[in-house]
């Protein structure tokens, strides 16, 4: 079907991307946004996103926040959930607003920025 689709239905992608603190390409580096994401909307470019946002850097160096939700790429803001989290985020619940700043058509590259609100012990 992805061959097919004007969705791009049934593909997926692994990521690894870097984690800045702002959407400028000499922002400062604060980890890794790993995961994967697939299209799942036969109707419209939906996304399911599975991310792990890694950070490698002050004081949530080795810390982790884990997103998973629906991700409809073409909406101005798109709103997924925090599922989870590890080190000084354990028993992180909370959610991720993601925002695109630009798209390279001819790379599939894009800039996003996340605003995550997030409750943890």
């Amino acid at each position: 079907m992805t061959n097919t689709s004007a969705t791009f239905f049934g593909s997926m992608v692994m990521m690894d991307n870097p984690l800045t603190v702002a959407p400028e390409f000499d922002s400062k580096l604060v980890g890794r946004a790993q995961g994967i994401y697939a299209s799942a909307s036969q109707s419209e470019v939906g996304l399911l996103m599975v991310l792990n946002m890694a950070f490698t850097q002050g004081k949530h160096n080795g810390s982790a926040l884990s997103v998973l939700g629906r991700n409809p790429v073409f909406s101005t803001v798109r709103e997924m959930q925090i599922v989870g989290g590890s080190g000084l985020f354990r028993f992180a619940c909370g959610y991720a607003q993601a925002k695109t700043h630009s798209v390279d058509l001819n790379t599939g590259n894009a800039v996003v920025e996340y605003n995550v609100y997030v409750f943890h012990y």
